[in-house]
């Protein structure tokens, strides 16, 4: 990651914690960009700035972060809804579409996001695409013994997929759930985001894809402007 990519990733975080108030049930959103926000959060905490804040956190990773930062959490299981919920993104389209899931954390993210009353996303400007899965592959997320099932089914949609390997353990990436993840390419891209995320959840053996449609209010966005930081706050029409 560059410094550049840093600074507009520290600059989206610190503005996504200006919209939280005290006594909220949060969001705590995986990947990079997010954590930056917990980190951004819990010196808040610390400092007294907010309080009575509750945190439901998507990923292992967002679980111990708030806890070394001394953020209250509570298991999704124990709420029916969340104020407000932050997270990054892999990929954002002109209609707030989202690829997510490159950390392998998209269902819980999903779960999350869904029942949150505002949903924002924060990314810097490199995550902005014109048309998804052109650039980044869609994970799905299936049951182990279900792959090979699962991706001659995705051919039969027009999707290459390859099962993610990790990096430094060997074999595939295993998720939080316990999990597989097939990484998608289509070849012109997804042009109906709707009706592959439906198509792909169809399949059995599939727990969820990375499509995240109808999801996001807010779009962050954090941009370098003639060698200074600067944050984009969209909104949809």
């Amino acid at each position: 990651m560059t410094d550049l990519q840093t600074q507009m990733k520290k600059a989206v975080a610190e503005a996504a914690v200006t919209q939280i108030k005290d006594g909220m049930v949060l969001g705590l959103g995986s990947g990079s960009t997010a954590a930056l926000m917990i980190e951004a959060l819990g010196l808040k905490l610390k400092e007294g700035v907010l309080k009575d804040i509750v945190g439901v956190t998507t990923s292992f990773q967002g679980e111990v972060l708030a806890s070394q930062l001394g953020i209250p959490l509570v298991a999704f299981s124990a709420v029916s809804k969340i104020d407000l919920a932050i997270d990054g993104a892999d990929e954002v389209d002109p209609s707030f579409q989202l690829i997510k899931g490159g950390g392998a954390c998209h269902v819980q993210e999903k779960l999350v996001a869904s029942i949150a009353e505002e949903f924002v996303v924060v990314v810097d400007s490199t995550k902005l695409v014109k048309k998804l899965n052109l650039d980044f592959k869609l994970p799905v997320e299936v049951l182990p013994s279900t792959w090979q099932l699962v991706q001659n089914r995705l051919k039969e949609l027009d999707g290459i997929a390859a099962l993610r390997m990790a990096e430094k353990k060997a074999g595939p990436i295993v998720t939080d759930q316990g999990n597989l993840v097939l990484d998608v390419r289509f070849q012109d891209g997804i042009n109906n985001p709707e009706l592959i995320e439906k198509e792909i959840n169809n399949i059995p053996g599939v727990l969820e894809n990375g499509l995240f449609i109808n999801l996001a209010d807010q779009v962050l966005v954090g941009e370098i402007i003639e060698g200074s930081t600067s944050v984009n706050h969209l909104k949809k029409n």
